[in-house]
């Protein structure tokens, strides 16, 4: 499980000439806080906008979750190893922008993570670690190449059994894309959505000043370590500060590398900027289990697409272009 903290600032001013107003709607939707922020001169089409993009949740979480049996994502897990299962064009497509995030990782980023026999368990209090061995089988199943789709079919097949898949570290940038894409079609050409920590912005407050994203630290809750100024973007931050063991005086967090079955090392919080939610979901945890090097790395070999990494020091690491065209100084 991800637990993503990114504070949205909206500050309170008077109106402009244009009269903008800022509605808010807080709910849960996916298990997690989402936060849809409007910016308008119409109070009523505003909340219009909000409840429609809440419905699209509802919709969307309908559609991935693994957990309902009436999902189409069920229906190809419980089919793992026996047959192909036909899914809509928009569940194809979105398993198809799934796998190409893992061949660009090299499987870093894989939604055949869900095929995962848990030997972590972050709510127990651990005093001895799982065998190598029984951590090793633990992610036996996991490889995004036994992921076979069939474009002319409109199938998904598991060439394994007990293979699953499930979009946990993909699901809420997806809905953020998708709440943002439906609001603006009410004309709503400002606003924020935060899916649980996935934030995706568009447009300027309303006094017409870029949107002020803050980074928690890592080591000091609730704390802000430092504020990024966004429009027209997402921001997206994972960090397994918030659940982890420790064992023989040694941390173990909850992000796990699918590549190893151990917990990843070395990192405690990775943001990814860019204009894609989706996309920066998947990044957040690409660069986690990848490594601060390594990940910035690749996050510099692509276009459009900024990285802060907060290390295990608590030293912050940028790509190469985020300090400059983001970073605030407060």
């Amino acid at each position: 499980m991800r637990y993503i903290l990114i504070l949205l600032t909206l500050v309170n001013i008077p109106a402009l000439a244009q009269d903008l107003k800022t509605v808010k709607m807080d709910t849960v939707l996916m298990g997690s806080r989402f936060v849809f922020t409007a910016v308008s001169n119409n109070k009523e089409v505003a909340w219009e906008a909000i409840i429609a993009a809440k419905k699209e949740v509802i919709r969307i979480e309908s559609l991935i979750s693994s957990w309902d049996e009436d999902s189409e994502t069920h229906r190809i897990n419980v089919n793992g190893g026996i047959k192909p299962v036909k899914v809509s064009s928009e569940l194809f497509q979105l398993i198809s922008r799934c796998l190409k995030i893992s061949k660009l990782s090299n499987g870093f980023f894989d939604i055949s993570f869900a095929s995962i026999d848990k030997v972590w368990d972050f709510d127990k209090d651990y005093k001895t670690l799982p065998s190598t061995e029984r951590i090793a089988e633990s992610v036996a199943k996991i490889n995004f190449k036994n992921i076979i789709l069939n474009k002319e079919e409109s199938t998904v097949f598991l060439k394994e059994k007990g293979m699953k898949i499930g979009f946990g570290a993909i699901g809420k940038g997806y809905a953020a894309n998708r709440a943002k894409a439906i609001m603006f079609n009410y004309k709503i050409e400002s606003g924020v959505v935060n899916a649980g920590g996935d934030l995706i912005s568009w447009g300027n407050k309303e006094n017409e000043e870029p949107w002020s994203v803050g980074i928690l630290d890592p080591f000091k809750k609730d704390e802000i370590k430092l504020w990024l100024n966004i429009t027209n973007m997402a921001v997206v931050t994972s960090g397994d500060y918030e659940k982890f063991v420790m064992i023989n005086g040694k941390r173990y967090g909850h992000i796990i590398n699918p590549k190893t079955g151990w917990p990843t090392e070395g990192v405690r919080s990775v943001s990814i900027i860019c204009p894609d939610a989706e996309l920066a979901d998947a990044l957040a945890t690409t660069v986690f289990c990848i490594g601060r090097k390594s990940g910035i790395a690749l996050i510099n070999e692509l276009d459009g697409i900024e990285c802060l990494v907060i290390d295990d020091s608590n030293q912050i690491y940028y790509s190469n272009k985020l300090e400059m065209n983001y970073l605030l100084n407060r």
